[in-house]
């Protein structure tokens, strides 16, 4: 199937991806979506419904895990045979029929997913803070106000955006005022938004291999995304200048998908670049910074700026959880002075009391205790994986440790990338080719990819050290 065309309804109550969701499971029901038929790629059909990438997946996923429709590894998604939920009595179609009678359709359903999924998203088992935020949520909606259930502030709450300005003071370094802040449903609307504060036709650098959904999002937008060479220290400041762009995306604290940290003279370099010509601006999207296993936690780039050049960007998904979809862009002054002029166009898409409970979480010490205990959680499992990859060194060196949440391997013993991911798959590990997060004008390569990721986060101690002693033998 090339195309799925879904009515959305963008003004309703109902998140767009239970919208997709909804429209999946009634045409499995009705069967006019039939058992082995392969839905469109989560590219292709976030392109298709003008959504984001990530909104696909989480419908994707959703379906996954209520049975509907199954991922089979390096093929993509299909429907699943669920007897059960057609109505009684329909008979089969003849394109059931015929498809039933197809010999590869029929093994590919088949196919099982693999027992171990180096995921790099989603969090730990048992990590989400569920004792404090039903408590949190009490004690917000059991407040007679009725003002919680009204639209509020388009910027966000400015109790919220004060609790996220301290800690953001406290822990990354940086001077911002409440009234910089802007509130929004994860990362993808924020950077909408930015679109229409910077304005149309503008030049963005983004490195070779970066985040996809950042990337299609800019593309949405309308501008033009230049890829731009990066090293062990990150973006290259010269291969920037060479690109003609205006504006650069980066991810100092730890580059994805490379594992990089920006040091501090890259970092400067770059703010260099930004204040030699006017409308430069720098995009600092510090998505997983909570997460460093060693030394103290590097400033972010915007602690350093003082022209007004960087636009920070930060999130708790990652920190508490994708489904939160809460995240917050610190605009310069001006920026933000003029984007208040023009008296707030859009409404926040942040219910108040979602943000009342993170501004208490925040403001009552909820979230530092809540990020010790995970950054042990994950520094333990990091430090499992380090292990064992130090004892594979006749097979790869490994890179990004220290930070973040997932591992780069580059193979040493003449193994590729693809070779790696189908060996692992067949011992029922899934791990992820980095040549995957390479944006489309760096694809054109003459040597193939030696690198994987693994991620961490989803999995058991137990599972791990399991996953990795296949890995070793299958890689060998």
């Amino acid at each position: 199937m090339n195309e799925l065309l879904i009515p959305l309804d963008t003004k309703s109550k109902v998140p767009i991806y239970e919208q997709i969701c909804d429209y999946i499971k009634r045409a499995v029901q009705q069967k006019h979506l039939i058992p082995g038929e392969k839905l469109p790629s989560s590219r292709a059909f976030a392109r298709c419904l003008a959504v984001s990438r990530s909104t696909v997946d989480l419908a994707y996923d959703q379906l996954v895990s209520e049975g509907y429709i199954e991922s089979i590894p390096c093929k993509g998604y299909y429907i699943c045979e669920i007897d059960s939920l057609y109505v009684p009595g329909r008979k089969r179609t003849e394109e059931w029929k015929t498809e039933k009678e197809n010999p590869s359709k029929r093994a590919a359903r088949e196919q099982k997913t693999c027992a171990y999924d180096f995921s790099l998203n989603g969090i730990a088992p048992g990590g989400f803070p569920h004792n404090v935020w039903k408590k949190l949520a009490r004690q917000v909606l059991s407040e007679d106000d009725d003002t919680l259930f009204q639209l509020g502030n388009p910027w966000g709450e400015y109790g919220f955006r004060s609790a996220v300005a301290e800690y953001l003071y406290q822990a990354r370094g940086m001077r911002c005022r409440p009234e910089q802040i802007l509130i929004g449903a994860g990362n993808d609307y924020l950077l909408m938004l930015l679109g229409t504060i910077l304005g149309k036709n503008r030049v963005i650098a983004m490195e070779d291999h970066t985040y996809l959904t950042a990337y299609y999002d800019f593309l949405h937008i309308g501008y033009e995304v230049k890829a731009v060479k990066q090293d062990e220290s990150g973006m290259c400041i010269s291969s920037l200048k060479d690109s003609g762009a205006q504006i650069a995306y980066v991810m100092p604290s730890h580059q994805f998908p490379a594992g990089t940290v920006m040091p501090l003279k890259r970092r400067m370099a770059l703010l260099d670049w930004a204040e030699e010509a006017e409308n430069r601006y720098i995009i600092e999207d510090d998505y997983d910074s909570e997460f460093r296993y060693r030394g103290k936690p590097i400033p972010a780039l915007q602690g350093f700026d003082r022209g007004g050049r960087v636009i920070y960007m930060g999130t708790f998904s990652k920190s508490i959880a994708p489904s939160i979809r809460v995240s917050y862009m610190v605009l310069p002054e001006f920026l933000a002075e003029q984007y208040a002029e023009r008296k707030s166009p859009f409404s926040v898409t942040v219910s108040r009391a979602d943000q009342k409970i993170l501004e208490l979480f925040l403001k009552e010490g909820g979230y530092e205790r809540h990020l010790n205990r995970m950054r042990a959680v994950y520094k333990s499992k990091h430090d499992k994986m380090v292990k064992v990859l130090r004892d594979m060194g006749d097979i790869c060196t490994f890179s990004g440790e220290y930070a973040g949440l997932h591992l780069v391997l580059e193979f040493t013993n003449g193994l590729t990338e693809e070779e790696a991911v189908l060996r692992a798959e067949a011992a029922g590990v899934q791990v992820y080719g980095y040549s995957e997060y390479g944006i489309e004008s760096s694809k054109i390569k003459k040597e193939p990819e030696r690198k994987v990721l693994l991620g961490y986060a989803c999995m058991t101690e137990e599972e791990i050290e399991k996953a990795m002693r296949k890995l070793k033998e299958v890689w060998e």
